[in-house]
């Protein structure tokens, strides 16, 4: 073989487990695999995770903090306000620098799947184009995946349409939209079902950013669900923040999620924006600002985190890190018990690649042998500590390593240095 991880510890618990490598493909993954190989990786216990997935992010605004200024409210409309002034001076060479330099941080995070919207309410679509070439550019390394959005509406937007179809036809795709920021509650509807007849027309994929409000009456998921299954899209639509459903009465939610898992649509939370930036209108009690993700995932809907934005005109922090992003889920949701903080790394890894259709995901025989190395045991303790990724491999190969986070400590009262090892024991086995 080309590469054997030894007695690692999976994500799905099974212990001391051997997975060896040919070429770009896992060819075995057992106990005390009688093989050798060129590069043998002793992971004496560590996490060895297939890599991290983001299923909603921006990468067109990415590591644009202070462009043109800074977001002095930190609110979701002057974020908004703020893309539309730096759209008119983006250019393609500095879309596809930030992208590319985005890209880097992400893999060293052994983040290696990214779902990005981009904004084709440009006539000159040139964030569509710059993105486009950066997928070209990163595929051996990362998969890219491109969404259509027309963020300034399909119907408030004079081209956005025209403009949507033209992305689509350059390459892009996904179908996106974001029906709670058309003019009316009419307008949004109308959107919903046009957005999804395109992609029905076209056999694609639909991600859209639904209801990110705290208005209650918010409620184009419910016609998200419906035109899915009018016209069969079963589980290969996505309605992403679903905000508006922490303010919904338990009634009409008692309605709407089995519409939801009926129609096969899967939902995408950002705990790390959501929280940030809904329930700005309340003083207290004050919302939390993330949909209903216990709820959801308890019906059986798939749900993943994103990671949505990384120093842009809507937030500030953030550095590709998905283990963050599940680390805010599990206070955020209150997912706290075991088993619920496990589901919360499935939301950065298995579930998100799900939401995605990534091909030959995981850590099993006969799939790609993307891997990530975490300086951690289990799940639970990658989530706690945030843990380092000691090595990040793509298709076969290892293109990410860092250093073991460690510390020396000199004490008073205690006899000579203390050496510290960030690599705690199994907590739930």
């Amino acid at each position: 073989m080309d590469l054997i991880f030894r007695r690692a510890n999976l994500p799905d618990g099974r212990t001391n487990i051997d997975v060896g490598v040919e070429g770009k493909t896992i060819a075995a993954v057992a106990k005390n695999l009688p093989a050798t190989a060129a590069v043998e990786v002793d992971a004496k216990g560590k996490l060895l995770s297939p890599p991290f997935v983001d299923s909603h992010f921006h990468l067109d605004a990415a590591l644009s903090l202070g462009l043109p200024r800074l977001n002095r409210s930190g609110t979701l409309l002057e974020g908004i306000a703020l893309w539309g002034e730096l759209k008119p001076q983006l250019t393609h060479e500095a879309v596809a620098a930030r992208a590319l330099a985005y890209c880097d941080m992400a893999v060293t995070q052994g983040l290696l799947a990214i779902r990005s919207h981009v904004d084709v309410c440009d006539d000159r679509l040139l964030a569509v184009e710059a993105l486009l070439q950066v997928k070209k550019e990163v595929a051996d390394y990362l998969d890219l995946q491109l969404v259509a959005f027309p963020q300034d509406g399909l119907y408030r937007f004079p081209n956005a349409e025209k403009n949507l179809l033209r992305a689509l036809d350059l390459g892009v795709d996904v179908v996106g939209g974001i029906p709670h920021f058309e003019r009316t509650m009419v307008d949004g509807a109308a959107s919903v079902k046009r957005l999804c007849e395109i992609a029905a027309e076209r056999g694609l994929l639909v991600d859209m950013h639904c209801d990110e409000s705290d208005d209650p009456q918010s409620r184009h998921i419910e016609t998200l669900a419906a035109e899915t299954k009018r016209l069969g899209l079963h589980n290969r639509v996505t309605g992403s923040h679903l905000t508006s459903m922490h303010s919904m009465d338990n009634y009409y939610v008692s309605k709407l999620i089995p519409l939801i898992v009926d129609s096969g649509v899967a939902a995408v939370a950002n705990p790390l924006i959501n929280v940030t930036l809904q329930g700005r209108h309340d003083t207290y009690p004050k919302r939390r600002g993330l949909t209903r993700v216990p709820e959801l995932m308890m019906a059986g809907v798939p749900v993943a985190f994103g990671h949505d934005c990384v120093m842009d005109p809507w937030y500030s922090f953030g550095s590709g890190d998905m283990l963050e992003v599940a680390h805010m889920g599990v206070h955020v949701c209150q997912m706290t018990s075991l088993a619920a903080i496990q589901t919360c790394y499935d939301a950065v890894t298995v579930n998100a690649a799900q939401i995605l259709h990534l091909d030959k995901y995981g850590i099993a025989e006969g799939n790609w042998a993307d891997l990530v190395l975490l300086q951690a045991a289990d799940p639970f303790e990658a989530i706690r500590l945030k843990a380092t990724r000691l090595m990040v491999v793509r298709r076969g190969k290892i293109i990410a390593r860092s250093a073991e986070r460690t510390a020396e400590l000199d004490l008073p009262g205690r006899p000579g240095n203390v050496s510290l090892n960030f690599v705690p024991g199994s907590v739930t086995g």
